[in-house]
Order: structure tokens, then C-alpha cells, then sequence
């Protein structure tokens, strides 16, 4: 089958904000197990530097970067005008010899290009959002940030698709409410690389104090200040934040300079410790070097940390929400608390820790969890499957 996955960003390297590094990790890893499978598989991102060539090939897939709007970094809010620009350009791409059977877009501009390039075609369309404007404006609040007309528009992309993948079961609820029939939403978590985070292997340096890790972007909306309060409960242990710009440049850093004048105020500043952004192929040393992962964040659509961690063997204390709700069985691979509750958070983490026996069960309850539910090769046959339906279901266009 010959698929068109669609992400209107730039890599990971060259953006400045938009989807996270992760959804770009994502669709990379989604177009090569795919691609294992045998089927013909090419990815569309926005090219945003002249010097960068145009087309490489990797992991059995092609990788092609679309000329649209100017040769630098772009904010989402930037992006949107370039849409019809940029399904135009799609559109004309495949009209020569190579046409998508099915096209998959990511993120809502990604979904948008899609569906402007095959409004005139039979192409199915699927689309996976990895997150919700409308969810992440009640979770977040104020702290929401999106451009205006994004809701607006998601809602108007979910009556263009064929079939939208939800990430969690929150999502699924979600994208009914905007309008989508249930049968047009497919559940389809994202995966772990198992080879990658495992229980056996090497980990971070650490003191003889019990450890709480928890791995997110320097920003109010991750979770970071319930766990610091929450920490006036747990006892002598210490609590590690993984994420934010390198270590070298936190002093300068607002959220940062925030977080430890938190921890000062609520008397826990020697048992916190930043360490800024770690590159993604350390982090299974991090995650190992932990007694408890805890999630807290106040939107998560994918649960991804919360699944790296329970591969990696660690237990997960996480909120009751999106997709850490999904990965973590109550009492089986960790414990959920309701969100926003820090006495809870508190007083869960703290028995936790002093449960030896408990924490060694969870652990290998978690790794079996995510090899058994959450591998990529699990969700790239979801996928292929899914795939299969839209185009078997799908008419032609008549004239």
C-alpha cells in the first residue's frame, strides 16, 4: 500500500515550537514499521532551511520536505496561512507517477494540508491530532496557548476525514463530542521502543536517597510545582526534573529561577533537582536510576513518559487523566490519584517509596504491560489495519 503521512512542522531540529519532539519521533517510527511491513511509505514536513536537501531516505521510508512559505523556522500560528499552499503542492505532487492510496496527516495543520490536497480525489484521509485545542483550553486554563482559530478549524478537519485515530480514551470521548460518529474513531495508543527501554542496562548516577523522576517540558502546565508541594509529605527522598533547555542555561531560565524559589518556600529545596533537557536516547538510563516515575501534567492525550518508565521497569504514580489513565492499571503497574490533588500525589509517593515489595511487583507488572500492549510493531499493524478499512470503504469520486 503506498501511504502519505502528512506533519505541516519542521523536524525536530529546525522548529521552534508546534508539535513536540515527540510527535515527529511518532510519525518517524510509525513510516519505518510500516515501511518493514512492505508497504510504500512517504513523509511530508515543511522545509525551512535552504541547506537541508529536499529528499533523503530513512528507516525504508521517504522523507520529503515541501517548499512552502519562507526558509525559516515558523510558529504554528504562522503556519496556518500556508495550508492551502502547502495541500496544493501535495496535490500536485501526487498527481505524477506516485499517488497515496490512503494519506495519514499529523497534528491539526498537518491534517488540514491533507484534506486540501484529496478534496478532489477518492484518497482516503486519516488523522491523528496528538492533541486537542479544546482539551488542552480546559485543562490549561489560562496557560493555554494556542492560536485562535485552532479549534475552530479542528472541529471543521474532523467532518474532512475518513477516520481519526484517537491516542486515549479520553480523546475518544472527546472527538465524539465535537461531532464525529464513534465507528469513525479508532483507538490506537502510540508505542515504546522495547529495545531501547528495557529494565536491563546502565543508569544515572544517583545518591542513597529514594528517587522520584518526573520528565517534562519547564512549563506550568507540566506538573512540576504539585510535585514540589507534594514533597513536604514523601519524607527523605529526592525529586529529579528532567526537561527545559540544557542544564548549562537553567539559571537563566524564568520557570526554572520559579520552580526552585517554590521549593525554597515550601522547604524542600535539597530535595530537588533540576537537570535540564536529556537527549532522548539517555533517558532510559534516567528512568532506570528512578524508585518512581511520577506524571502529573496537566494534558497528556499519549502517556508517553509514563510508558517509557513502565518499560524500563519503574512504577508509575501518575494523574487519572488521558493517556497516563490508560497505560497505568491501578495498583498493578502504579498507583493514580486525582488530579490536582497533592495531598494525594503526596501521601500515594510516600508509601510508595517505603513499599519495597510493592514497587518490585509493579515494576514487573509494567514491563509486561507494555510489551504485550504497547510495542510500535502493536501499533503499526492497528494502523495497517485501519488503513485497509478506509480504502476498502471508500468510493470513487464521480465526475
Amino acid at each position: 500500500m503506498r501511504v502519505g503521512l502528512v506533519c505541516a512542522h519542521a523536524g525536530p531540529t529546525r522548529r521552534t515550537d508546534g508539535p513536540v519532539v515527540g510527535t515527529h519521533q511518532h510519525i518517524a517510527r510509525v513510516a519505518a514499521e510500516l515501511a518493514v511491513r512492505g508497504h510504500d511509505v512517504r513523509v511530508y514536513e515543511r522545509r525551512d532551511d535552504p541547506d537541508v536537501p529536499q529528499h533523503a531516505s530513512r528507516d525504508g521510508y521517504h522523507l520529503e520536505l515541501v517548499p512552502v512559505g519562507p526558509p525559516a523556522p515558523l510558529p504554528t500560528a504562522q503556519l496556518v496561512p500556508y495550508v492551502p499552499e502547502f495541500g496544493g503542492w501535495l496535490a500536485d505532487r501526487w498527481a505524477g507517477d506516485w499517488r497515496p492510496e490512503v494519506v495519514h496527516g499529523h497534528y491539526w495543520v498537518g491534517g488540514l494540508a491533507a484534506a486540501h490536497a484529496v478534496r478532489e480525489t477518492d484518497i482516503p484521509v486519516v488523522q491523528t491530532f496528538h492533541s486537542l485545542g479544546v482539551e488542552q483550553l480546559r485543562h490549561l486554563g489560562r496557560a493555554y496557548a494556542g492560536p485562535g482559530e485552532r479549534i475552530p478549524l479542528e472541529r471543521a478537519l474532523t467532518r474532512a476525514v475518513d477516520m481519526a485515530v484517537a491516542q486515549c480514551n479520553d480523546e475518544v470521548d472527546e472527538l465524539t463530542r465535537m461531532g464525529l460518529q464513534r465507528a469513525s474513531v479508532a483507538m490506537v495508543p502510540t508505542g515504546v521502543d522495547t529495545e531501547q527501554f528495557h529494565p536491563d542496562g546502565e543508569a544515572a548516577p544517583r545518591d542513597q536517597r529514594a528517587r522520584i523522576l518526573t520528565v517534562g517540558a519547564l512549563a506550568p502546565f507540566s506538573g512540576h510545582e504539585d510535585l514540589i508541594r507534594a514533597m513536604r509529605l514523601v519524607g527523605d527522598a529526592e525529586l529529579v526534573i528532567a526537561g527545559g533547555p540544557p542544564a548549562d542555561q537553567l539559571t537563566g531560565h524564568a520557570e526554572a529561577r520559579r520552580l526552585r524559589a517554590l521549593a525554597e518556600r515550601v522547604g524542600v529545596a535539597e530535595q530537588v533537582k533540576l537537570v535540564g533537557a536529556v537527549p532522548h536516547d539517555q533517558m532510559a538510563t534516567w528512568y532506570r536510576s528512578a524508585d518512581v516515575v511520577a506524571c502529573t501534567p496537566h494534558y497528556a492525550s499519549a502517556g508517553r513518559v509514563s510508558l517509557e518508565a513502565m518499560a524500563c521497569g519503574v512504577p508509575v504514580v501518575g494523574y487519572a487523566m488521558g493517556g497516563i489513565a490508560d497505560a497505568v492499571v491501578d495498583e498493578v503497574t502504579g498507583k493514580l490519584v486525582p488530579p490536582g490533588d497533592v495531598r494525594a500525589l503526596g501521601v500515594t509517593l510516600r508509601r510508595l517509596l517505603a513499599d519495597h515489595a510493592g514497587r518490585f511487583a509493579y515494576g514487573h507488572a509494567a514491563v509486561d504491560r507494555v510489551r504485550c500492549s504497547y510495542t510500535w510493531e502493536r501499533t503499526a499493524g492497528a494502523l495497517e489495519r485501519l488503513y485497509e478499512r478506509v480504502v476498502g470503504r471508500r468510493k470513487p469520486v464521480e465526475a
